[in-house]
């Protein structure tokens, strides 16, 4: 019982934070895109493979997680699995998205796009 509670509200906060958080990359992302390419049309479609490629390993991520959750058997163990996994999804995001602004920003002297 309290397994199926925690998946809830693990899955629930996952893809809350994971749909949010895409969103928000995706239109802060324009236009730092814009500002390291100079090519609307080359940005929108790099920004929306990031996105794509952002949900992909994301909710793969979320999907293995599930494989391997403990069992919870009281309601301490469901706050702290729960919040544990939540925590590791939040830190996930974060170092993907500040290696994806600093790929961009090292490779914006490589790229020869017009």
């Amino acid at each position: 019982m309290f397994n199926i509670i925690s998946y809830i509200i693990f899955l629930t906060v996952s893809f809350y934070i994971t749909i949010d958080v895409g969103r928000r990359c995706f239109q802060a992302g324009k236009s730092y895109l814009e500002y390291l390419l100079h090519d609307k049309g080359m940005c929108l479609t790099i920004n929306r493979i990031l996105l794509g490629c952002y949900y992909l390993l994301n909710l793969g991520y979320i999907a293995v997680n599930l494989a391997f959750w403990d069992k919870v058997d009281s309601v301490e163990e469901l706050i702290s699995v729960t919040a544990a996994r939540i925590g590791y999804i939040a830190l996930i995001l974060c170092v993907l998205h500040y290696m994806n602004i600093f790929t961009l920003y090292f490779l914006k002297n490589k790229l020869t796009l017009k």
